[in-house]
């Protein structure tokens, strides 16, 4: 069966953005050649699942190869309607099935790249199998929280982490089953 992984960054305070999905935080770790084991990472998956604000906030800064490269499969998570462009399908069903019929399927990997609404979701059915969070040094102090209440408790087991000279610090957990 195939694995469901997030792959985020955060504040140390757990925020993926501060208010008006501002992610300029982020250009705090930035340094040339370090990718934080991102296209190690994204090696082992053929499969995006993302949330819309996430999706045109990476089209509008990066750009849309960065997701869509020929060699897999997005989904972008949407409320409205749009017709696909290349692998990139805009899927408006239920969450939980679609990620259960994904993991049924032959293939890589599939990647969760946030929101934090996506995630959230994910989590309420218990459907997210590994978690490499990234901490930015800062506090933000306000925007969105990758973790909101109201979502059932889960045990993880600690895989490993890493500490980079700019501060940043990741955390490999597996969820226990």
């Amino acid at each position: 069966m195939r694995t469901l992984s997030l792959f985020i960054a955060t504040s140390l305070d757990g925020y993926i953005a501060k208010p008006n999905d501002d992610l300029s935080f982020l250009k705090l770790v930035e340094k040339e050649g370090e990718d934080y084991g991102y296209a190690e990472f994204t090696a082992n998956i053929d499969t995006i699942i993302l949330g819309r604000k996430t999706y045109d906030w990476v089209l509008r800064e990066i750009g849309a190869s960065h997701y869509d490269n020929g060699e897999r499969d997005v989904y972008v998570i949407t409320r409205n309607e749009r017709p696909g462009v290349g692998r990139t399908k805009f899927y408006t069903g239920n969450l939980a099935e679609l990620v259960q019929e994904l993991k049924k399927g032959n293939g890589k990997n599939i990647y969760c790249d946030g929101g934090a609404e996506i995630v959230n979701e994910l989590l309420k059915d218990d459907l997210i199998d590994e978690f490499i969070i990234s901490i930015v040094p800062v506090l933000v102090g306000n925007g969105t929280r990758l973790f909101k209440d109201g979502r059932p408790e889960q045990l993880l087991e600690f895989v490993k982490s890493k500490t980079f000279d700019t501060g940043l610090t990741q955390l490999h957990y597996r969820r226990k089953k």
